[in-house]
């Protein structure tokens, strides 16, 4: 039997991480497809690369699209189609309005005339500006992550030999450790770069890319000045404005490309080849390049003001810190709040890596990266403690899912907790963002320190209080999972003592 070639819906689903939101998205669609008598294929857009993808022919023949995804997934492909694009978690919490929303699109007849004139930018003002401009931000996020990650990881190992292991002049000194270090350090300078690089190349596509890179470089290495004359010295030295400073580059690099676009429109198709090579390319990085070098100045100010005020917080006590950290993290597991509270996280240990153990913005960016970290992983280990606490309150489907978020709460994947959440948002919410920020602020209380950006419980031999963190990770979740039992045996009772689904 040939294999089935044409579908109702596809659907491309795909997160910053690229590992929970994606997949529980697809899962989301295809069961209310299911439901709903039709059928559909779901490209995944996950770390790994695009899975499953939707093919020419498959498009051609589909009745609408349906882009869930808080990155650049290539909505081109589905020029005039009826189309609705969101952010994954519309997808996860109501697959079915989705659905009725992408075929009513068709079914109003919004494109039956239209649609032979379609245009790439009828499909994208069914976006709103502000999705664009997350998904745009959340591009660069996603591929510089796995930089994060690596680098810091591999940074954090080389501690095992000693926290100056990597200094030769150190007694402790292991070669093998410093070239991890090295290694390492490469890892994390390139995160700023590749952050503003795919800002804009969600922008403006590939040529976005060679500003994007040339406005993350200036970020990390500001504007050079000769200390003895006071002028502007290609052999000098500056003051990065970093991650605030790769945002920006990376928006202005992207817009720039789009702006050229429309300047070389006139030119004839036979230069297509000279715009893409040589006038894109030299242009845009001549024009971006000036303004990040001219903004240097201010920019750095506003970095130092941010660091100030982040230090302030934390020399406030870990109270409202902590509080902060926590509920950020809970309050959409892994969205664009949770992941303003990891992105921070992982510039403050860029900083405390940089500036070298034992100092105070070492100090410092650790123990905020161990406090975000702790709040991440908090939730799903609510869900498990409640699961198997007050078992006869939940489904087995909960049940079984609610064990599944060990593993994954224990590797720092905080998304399993959202099903939970989705149902009950109140009270189950605010239950999770009480259980991280108690777990946040015991971490910081404490003096945990956690020199890798992701990885769980799988780098506690490199934190510095591991015992700590796991105890104050610990007293979070119980306390989560209590309250969270209580409340399903309220909804249990109030039910007459069945489940609610």
């Amino acid at each position: 039997m040939a294999e089935k070639t044409t579908y109702d819906l596809l659907a491309v689903t795909g997160c910053p991480t690229g590992i929970a939101h994606t997949y529980m998205a697809k899962e989301a669609l295809e069961k209310a497809a299911a439901a709903k008598g039709l059928t559909i294929k779901v490209e995944t857009q996950g770390q790994v690369g695009a899975e499953n993808e939707v093919t020419p022919a498959e498009i051609k023949a589909c009745k609408a699209v349906i882009i869930a995804a808080d990155k650049d997934v290539q909505p081109e492909r589905f020029e005039g189609k009826p189309l609705i694009s969101v952010g994954v978690t519309a997808a996860i919490k109501d697959p079915e309005g989705l659905i009725d929303k992408a075929l009513a699109a068709k079914a109003e007849g919004e494109l039956a005339a239209e649609v032979a004139n379609a245009s790439d930018d009828d499909v994208v003002e069914k976006e709103s500006i502000g999705h664009q401009i997350y998904r745009h931000l959340m591009n660069g996020v996603s591929h510089m992550l796995v930089f994060v990650v690596a680098g810091g990881v591999l940074t954090a190992l080389s501690f095992l030999w000693g926290i100056t292991s990597y200094d030769s002049t150190a007694s402790d000194y292991n070669s093998f450790a410093a070239m991890l270090k090295i290694i390492g350090g490469i890892a994390m300078n390139l995160m700023v770069p590749v952050l503003s690089a795919y800002i804009a190349e969600s922008i403006g596509k590939r040529p976005g890319l060679v500003p994007g890179f040339v406005a993350g470089m200036i970020s990390i290495q500001g504007l050079p000045v000769n200390a003895e004359t006071g002028l502007i010295d290609a052999g000098g030295a500056g003051v990065g404005f970093g991650f605030l400073g790769g945002i920006i580059g990376g928006f202005l690099a992207g817009y720039v490309i789009v702006l050229l676009e429309k300047v070389f429109s006139g030119l004839p198709q036979s230069l297509n080849g000279l715009k893409a090579m040589f006038l894109y390319p030299l242009c845009s990085t001549f024009i971006v390049g000036l303004i990040m070098l001219g903004i240097s100045g201010p920019m750095a100010a506003i970095n130092q003001a941010m660091m100030d005020f982040l230090q302030g917080l934390y020399n406030a006590g870990p109270i409202p810190l902590g509080l902060a950290i926590g509920c950020m993290c809970a309050f959409d597991m892994g969205g664009p709040v949770n992941k303003a509270a990891y992105t921070t996280g992982t510039l403050l240990l860029t900083e405390a890596i940089a500036a070298g153990v034992g100092t105070e913005a070492y100090n410092f960016g650790t123990n905020f990266m161990a406090a975000v970290s702790a709040a991440c992983i908090v939730p799903p280990l609510i869900t498990t403690f409640a699961v198997i606490v007050g078992k006869k309150y939940f489904s087995q489907e909960d049940h079984d899912a609610g064990l599944v978020n060990f593993i994954l709460g224990c590797t720092h994947i905080t998304e399993g907790a959202i099903p939970f959440m989705t149902k009950n948002i109140w009270p189950v919410m605010p239950i999770m963002m009480l259980g991280s920020a108690i777990a946040a602020i015991l971490t910081i209380f404490l003096g945990v320190h956690d020199p890798a950006p992701h990885g769980g419980f799988l780098v506690l031999p490199v934190v510095d209080g591991g015992l700590q963190w796991v105890i104050a990770i610990l007293i979070g979740a119980v306390i989560g999972g209590i309250l969270f039992v209580l409340f399903k045996k309220y909804d249990y009772d109030k039910n007459g003592g069945k489940v609610a689904e």
